[in-house]
């Protein structure tokens, strides 16, 4: 999302001798409980996780060149990986088969979530033929500046403490401490059994009982509530499962992190790497809208709770991204690691400060979905006034827009205060309303005299005619009578000059070809499928729908960018926006078209 980052300060690093290879960001699983996310690679390393929340420290960064990981896999390495989510939920089962065996892991982090610890959930399991299984626990706090110091075991638990931060690990009895901080063991699963681990992270030294059955058991009841059924919809699989992504991705304060990691490159070597683990404003709206379209389900309340939240504190001053507790995001600094292969190790987002007039207009679209579903409280309607206020004040003003870019009159920005000013007037029962419609009315009428060319179709910005794919999705939203020729001349002109293959690109970089400039937007995709859909033009629409959702690696899981030619995924992951894109274009596509 982010524009050009400042310059790497320190020189090169290289990766620790016991650091594993990574594998290409396609083979990655994730388990997420809403507090903090984890990625699990093809050989059961567990290799990056923060704890205790998103944008804590790291315990395990394998994945950007630092230490720390949690490996539960065959001890044979001649084996082939698979794996699968059970339905409806972020409980990941990993699958091994070996010359004469099959093993199973199941893995999730337990739910409901506790902000300051978390519980990581393992069961191995012999499927055929007795299981050989190595275990490699290297817990290190701080990106991998700590170790667990104390290493102990009572009673069959380890516990061990470092950097703040305190550890229990119940189901490996027989490891054997290797060096500091470090237990490693070989295990045998008979065939047909199975046995759990069950690890603790968190801020303080705890006591209870880590019961694994009962442990799972409340995992599983959460997860059976968490994701609604989705069976009417199109691609009903790939719908659930991104609503299971975004609510692995949803704190209880209601703020959803835009991914799960930070500084996974969008190209090589081209300081193009950002901190995503923070709660965008836009994203958070394009998660609501997707749910709303779906129904009443509590995802839409906690994105709009956070929203409200924000707005009546920080009212127009309103910041594109927090943390998930509401607070300042950091300013971008950067890492002593080596980073994943093409990247830079960076934490915290100079995107907090600017001013992206967009977010405004998605905020109130949120609102008109929640009010038209009867879920917008007495705060609400008064962070909707605030919201108009802003839209009122500021939109003349130049702003960095979707992509974060330089200050500019970026149309995009214009027409999604138009659609959201339009949508809260249609769906919010206020005195104001027609005031709305006026406004609306207003920004539309300069907009179009700045902004829509002489083909007539919409340019990127006042003094900018090159296509803009971003645009397709207030076209979606409505922000234009449906009789207005623009639209579909709009999406047309971005069809010819941003796709290829099937995918699309955000804008034209110059004279450089698309394929090396960046990757495919994958929200793009999803944009311009919602937007044919709009348009009537259902077998557009479906193309597009099933081309984008093809893109993603055996877990199911959506990047920000996509390198068509080499099939791999670009950015950090999961990517929100693009499983709520996914999510609200399954939705549309099932229902009437132009709706």
């Amino acid at each position: 999302m982010n524009g050009t980052p400042p310059g790497r300060p320190y020189g090169p690093v290289s990766p620790a001798a016991d650091v594993s290879s990574p594998w290409t960001l396609r083979e990655y699983a994730f388990l997420g409980d809403g507090e903090r996310g984890a990625l699990v690679g093809p050989r059961g390393e567990i290799v990056w996780l923060c704890a205790p929340r998103w944008n804590s420290d790291a315990v395990f960064s394998t994945l950007i060149g630092g230490p720390g990981e949690y490996l539960l896999g065959p001890a044979d390495h001649w084996n082939v990986w698979g794996g699968f989510y059970e339905e409806g939920s972020l409980i990941h089962v990993g699958r091994w088969i070996t010359g004469d065996t099959v093993i199973e892991c199941r893995e999730a982090l337990a739910a409901p979530a506790d902000p300051d610890r978390l519980i990581l959930l393992r069961r191995i399991r012999a499927v055929r033929g007795d299981a050989g299984v190595r275990l490699r626990l290297d817990v290190r706090p701080g990106f991998g500046a700590h170790t667990m110091t104390g290493l102990r075991q009572e009673g069959g638990t380890w516990s061990a403490h470092g950097g703040g931060l305190h550890l229990r690990l119940v189901g490996a009895a027989g490891a054997t401490p290797r060096r500091p901080g470090v237990l490693e063991a070989r295990l045998t699963v008979a065939a047909g059994e199975a046995r759990d681990l069950v690890l603790e992270i968190g801020t303080g030294a705890r006591t209870g009982e880590l019961d694994p059955r009962r442990l799972w058991q409340a995992t599983e009841r959460y997860w059976a509530g968490a994701v609604p059924d989705c069976s009417e919809l199109a691609a009903p699989r790939d719908a659930r499962h991104a609503y299971a992504i975004l609510r692995g991705l949803t704190s209880a304060s209601g703020a959803m992190v835009a991914a799960a990691t930070t500084s996974l490159p969008e190209r090589a070597n081209t300081a193009r790497n950002y901190d995503y683990r923070f709660a965008w404003i836009r994203d958070q709206c394009y998660a609501g809208l997707a749910v709303a379209a779906h129904g009443p389900h509590p995802l839409l309340d906690a994105g709009v709770g956070f929203v409200t939240e924000r707005l009546l504190a920080d009212g127009g001053h309103l910041r594109p991204a927090y943390t998930v507790e509401g607070d300042t995001v950091a300013e971008e600094t950067s890492l002593p690691l080596p980073g994943y292969p093409g990247g830079t190790d960076r934490v915290g987002n100079r995107a907090g400060r600017q001013f992206q007039l967009d977010s405004f207009g998605e905020i109130l679209q949120l609102y008109a979905a929640a009010a038209r579903l009867d879920r917008l409280d007495t705060d609400g309607r008064r962070a909707l006034g605030v919201a108009v206020e802003a839209v009122a004040r500021d939109w003349p003003r130049p702003d960095a827009g979707l992509w974060e870019l330089e200050n500019h009159w970026w149309t995009h920005s214009r027409l999604c205060a138009v659609a959201g000013l339009r949508a809260a007037a249609r769906e919010v029962r206020d005195p104001a309303a027609r005031d709305w419609d006026d406004l609306a009315d207003t920004i539309l009428r300069e907009t179009r005299r700045r902004c829509l060319t002489r083909q007539g179709h919409w340019s990127r910005a006042e003094d900018d005619e090159g296509p803009e794919a971003a645009l397709l999705l207030p076209l979606a939203r409505g922000c234009l009578p449906p009789d207005d020729p623009s639209g579909p001349l709009t999406r047309r002109f971005v069809e010819a000059r941003l796709s290829e293959d099937g995918y699309l690109y955000r804008f034209g970089h110059g004279d450089q070809p698309l394929g090396e400039a960046e990757g495919a937007f994958l929200l793009c995709g999803f944009m311009m499928a919602l937007a044919a859909h709009h348009q009537r033009d259902a077998v557009s629409a479906f193309r597009w729908f099933e081309r984008t959702r093809a893109a993603c690696g055996p877990p199911g899981l959506f990047a920000e960018e996509y390198d068509i030619r080499q099939r791999q995924l670009r950015g950090n992951l999961p990517q929100a926006f693009v499983h709520a894109q996914l999510l609200e274009a399954a939705v549309r596509l099932s229902g009437d078209p132009g709706a």
